[in-house]
């Protein structure tokens, strides 16, 4: 049996069998906005929530990084993933205001320093992981070198990061620099599909855009300066920034507290399944991205 095929199937068997033990009748779904829907961010910026999709506001969205063993950054603008269950991948959204963080060293972005710095915040990160139940988080590298566009004021780099005996998770990440500060964005998937996602990102980000008054081009001289620059910005500004885990890594912790149960009955796969995501996320059961 191929090793994604039999993943899957443990994986129904047990959340079939979770879903009939105590105490998972309370367990309170996500409150989602579903597209098409115009989401403010922060009150700063907006971004369209298409057909298909699904928005958590900040609220919604500390919950969610909680859940799939993610630290909250107190900075929660939003987060959308699509409505179609096993599309494992979301986008979240954190605004920081920093203040202006010029754009001075975008030829001389020191990718080394900043891959120590993200390793040090993820390994602090995992005490909070340990807490909730999860397995410690390891980065591995690049997975893509950060890289800078001055015509967009975008900064843009990709992650990947490893869980102790377990799947691998890349992180994408764009950071939309505006006038008193900047929209940190991240795609979180696996890495076999990160390809395939990333237009996904591309295509959300068309969408998205600063209010009048907040945009990069409209800073004035005394306006709050941030203090640093790209590196730092990538770095993760004031402090150690951190990998985030996605929802596959989610199951998979989901699924080594339920291994004793796994082997007790095969009956129910489908319901199982069906009401286990209709609880936890409240996502639909099927639907498909309509691209313009």
């Amino acid at each position: 049996m191929p090793r994604r095929t039999s993943f899957l199937f443990i994986l129904a068997v047990g959340i079939s069998l979770l879903e009939s033990a105590p105490g998972r009748g309370d367990e309170k779904g996500i409150k989602w906005m579903p597209g098409p829907y115009s989401a403010s961010l922060s009150e700063v910026a907006t971004v369209q929530v298409e057909k298909g999709y699904l928005f958590a506001d900040p609220k919604e969205t500390r919950k969610i990084m909680e859940l799939v063993g993610n630290r909250p950054s107190g900075n929660e603008s939003g987060l959308i993933m699509p409505a179609t269950q096993g599309q494992d991948w979301f986008i979240s959204f954190d605004y920081f205001a920093a203040g202006y963080v010029p754009d001075d060293e975008k030829g001389n972005i020191d990718d080394a320093a900043i891959l120590e710095n993200i390793r040090k915040g993820t390994e602090a990160g995992n005490e909070f992981r340990k807490e909730k139940g999860f397995k410690p988080l390891h980065v591995v590298g690049w997975y893509e070198k950060p890289h800078y566009d001055s015509l967009t004021h975008n900064l843009v780099w990709a992650l990947e990061a490893k869980e102790e005996s377990g799947p691998r998770v890349v992180n994408y990440d764009v950071r939309l620099l505006g006038r008193r500060g900047y929209m940190s964005v991240t795609l979180v998937t696996d890495p076999e599909s990160l390809t395939a996602h990333k237009p996904e990102v591309d295509h959300v980000l068309k969408t998205f855009s600063y209010n009048t008054g907040s945009r990069y081009a409209e800073f004035v001289k005394g306006d709050k300066l941030a203090g640093y620059g790209l590196t730092a910005l990538v770095a993760g500004g004031a402090g150690a920034a951190a990998v985030k885990l996605g929802l596959l890594q989610y199951l998979g912790s989901f699924l080594a507290k339920a291994w004793k149960l796994v082997v007790a009955a095969l009956i129910g796969l489908g319901a199982g399944i069906k009401r286990f995501f209709g609880s936890l996320f409240g996502r639909e059961k099927r639907k498909t991205f309509d691209a313009p």
